[in-house]
């Protein structure tokens, strides 16, 4: 089945499951989101990644510099464990691992979620790329990605779904990434720039794959 297809047809099954008050707050936050403006200054094509050291599952410092130094790096920012969209998003990304990796590319992925609740889905989907942290979400402030849930949605996520993301953070500030993909070439600029007020909305990774295959045979030509 198709990716978009397989999200469209989660999000018609969780929906199915909620009332019509949660399912407004849900939507009304996205809305919200999107009318700040905040898509529109996501760090973008041509624009410098910042570099980072940011620990993985396993409480290893890893270093972009590093990573940079053996080829292009595909990221994507990942909401968490609890996020059903996340996760299906997860396993479609790990298909597409070994094919990265044949262009010359390297996949990761980053969560403000702590290391343990990684390790959980990383085990769970035995995916074969890591998950680093990004403790309250500074990184993803750098590029345009945070931003704050609304009174509203944090109640319903306690309430309703069990969803603690100050638990499952280890800080209180309410705070997630906007998913997005980047892809990076060996000098630290974003060839691919792409995220979504719309948690629900992800393209297929197959999209990443012409700009990783480029910076590789740039890397080649130079």
């Amino acid at each position: 089945m198709d990716f978009q297809k397989r999200m469209e047809d989660l999000k018609e099954s969780i929906e199915s499951k909620l009332s019509d008050e949660q399912i407004q707050i849900m939507h009304h936050a996205t809305d919200a989101l999107r009318q700040t403006g905040i898509e529109q200054k996501v760090l973008g094509v041509s624009e410098e990644f910042p570099h980072f050291e940011l620990e993985n599952q396993n409480e290893m410092l890893v270093r972009s510099q590093d990573l940079l130094s053996k080829g292009p790096i595909a990221i994507t920012f990942y909401r968490g464990f609890w996020c059903p969209y996340c996760n299906l998003d997860l396993s479609n990304l790990n298909k597409y691992h070994n094919e990265i990796k044949q262009e010359g590319g390297q996949l990761i992925c980053i969560s403000p979620e702590l290391p343990e609740y990684s390790r959980k889905i990383i085990e769970k989907q035995h995916l074969g790329f890591e998950i680093l942290h990004d403790p309250e979400n500074h990184l993803a402030n750098r590029l345009g990605l945070k931003f704050q849930l609304p009174e509203d949605l944090r109640k319903l996520y306690l309430e309703a779904f069990s969803i603690d993301l100050p638990k499952y953070h280890g800080e209180d500030s309410w705070t997630l990434p906007m998913p997005a993909r980047f892809v990076i070439n060996q000098q630290g600029i974003v060839l691919y720039s792409e995220a979504s007020a719309d948690y629900t909305q992800r393209p297929d990774p197959k999209v990443m794959l012409p700009y990783i295959r480029k910076a590789f045979e740039d890397r080649r030509v130079a």
